[in-house]
């Protein structure tokens, strides 16, 4: 069955254009009520969102979906998208909200499903709502419609959950850490974590008016964190995006730590200390050489997954696996979270930095990346990577970089694009590699 609504993380778009209007929200909300109510218990959804001023629209939107198919509604304003997996279960909801488009501008805006036990949905689950949107839906009895509320501690819950992902005797006195929350769903809670946990927090994306999420700040715009860390002289800078779903760490000297690295961080400490499991971390295709060769120096593995932190909770939750990311800054421990969260990741690796009494350029930075480039080819039609040339050149890319470096090909499963990635020691190398491979695509469409 084709999607038309869901995309690889919920539904997406642009505020009151396609998918994303307050039309479309209620009727998801309606949709998602019924397929989750099991039972005869009363039926309860937690709904969270970031800052975006189309939240307030899209919140009372779901709010009257639900409640119309006699769900109850606990309204727990902005918070990261974590912060939703965890209260949905801990308060027994069967079903979570989150209305982000995590690190998009705030024009758009989205909609995340969790089930009863915190993880978001399944591809089947994901299709059934979907069917369920193109019906009529039979809606509750007017005795039957559900309530809405809002709880003013969930903060306060979802702090003390991240701070109990350190031991007790672990504090950051001492460090000075900026820390960027992207002007979005993190802005009161991340720094509270901090702050309580003994840093010196100097704070900024912390002032958001519905407008400014994710703009010129946050974990895909790091200027204003390495100048803020340069002026301040601090020990370290945070950032997340805007559901606090993801972090990009800078050094004292302001050069960027990237997921990769924050996975061979958080790993191979975890394995000194016999918590890790399955002996290895699990990472995109699109994670970097050097990251595989680091883990394997350590007798650890790497398992690769397709793009999207979805694909790789699923090969965690599949092998057991406890510590998982990708590249751009995704950062799933399922010890402490059934999803990414930059905050409970950020903790790991401020645990690390005190733990080593080094500097974080030298704690932080644990391999060298081999040169990684990536181009994406834009086609008019047709299936390119069909066409007869085209694998001709690349089955000669593959065997040119066999056993010195790797390729990956896959097209945009949102637009006609093809995404060429090339790495190797040889950067001249992959630049030609990648190149070739792009004149032959262009040359077949």
């Amino acid at each position: 069955m084709a999607r038309k609504f869901f995309g690889t993380d919920g539904i997406r778009g642009r505020t009151n254009t396609g998918v994303m209007t307050a039309a479309v929200a209620m009727k998801v909300g309606q949709a998602a009520g019924t397929y989750f109510q099991r039972g005869e218990h009363r039926h309860r959804v937690v709904i969270g969102k970031d800052t975006r001023l189309s939240g307030y629209m899209l919140e009372n939107a779901m709010t009257a979906g639900f409640t119309s198919v006699g769900m109850d509604v606990v309204l727990l304003g902005p918070m990261p998208t974590p912060a939703i997996a965890l209260l949905t279960r801990e308060m027994r909801a069967d079903v979570g909200v989150m209305i982000s488009a995590s690190h998009n501008p705030f024009e758009d805006n989205g909609i995340k499903l969790f089930g009863p036990d915190g993880y978001k949905l399944s591809d089947d689950a994901e299709l059934a709502i979907e069917a369920m949107l193109e019906d009529d839906l039979p809606l509750a009895d007017a005795e039957a419609v559900g309530r809405a509320r809002r709880i003013e501690d969930a903060r306060g819950r979802y702090i003390h959950a991240v701070k109990a992902s350190l031991p007790h005797d672990v504090r950051l006195d001492g460090l000075r850490i900026v820390l960027d929350c992207a002007n979005g769903a993190a802005y009161q809670v991340a720094p509270s974590v901090l702050w309580e946990l003994g840093a010196e927090v100097i704070a900024i994306g912390v002032e958001p008016n519905g407008r400014n999420i994710n703009l010129a700040v946050g974990s895909t715009h790091l200027d204003a964190i390495k100048a803020k860390v340069r002026e301040v002289r601090a020990d370290i800078g945070i950032a997340l995006d805007g559901d606090a779903d993801r972090l990009i760490v800078v050094d004292e000297k302001s050069h960027t730590v990237d997921g990769d690295q924050i996975m061979a961080l958080i790993g191979s400490r975890m394995a000194e200390q016999g918590q890790l499991r399955g002996k290895g971390v699990v990472a995109t295709v699109m994670s970097n050489l050097g990251l595989e060769r680091f883990l394997n120096s350590r007798g650890l593995d790497l398992i690769r997954t397709a793009v999207g932190d979805r694909h790789v909770l699923e090969a965690m939750r599949s092998g057991d696996y406890n510590v998982g990311g990708e590249q751009s800054g995704h950062m799933i421990l399922t010890d402490h979270s059934t999803t990414g969260d930059g905050t409970i990741a950020a903790l790991q690796v401020l645990a690390a930095l005190v733990a080593s009494g080094k500097p974080a350029s030298e704690t932080l930075h644990l391999f060298d990346a081999v040169p990684q480039l990536l181009r994406n080819v834009r086609f008019a039609g047709g299936k390119p990577l069909e066409d007869e040339k085209v694998v001709a050149v690349i089955a000669e890319a593959e065997a040119e970089l066999a056993g010195i470096g790797r390729l990956v090909i896959r097209p945009s499963g949102t637009e006609p694009v093809i995404r060429v990635m090339a790495e190797g020691d040889d950067a001249t190398q992959v630049a030609a590699v990648v190149e070739r491979i792009c004149a032959a695509v262009r040359k077949a469409t």
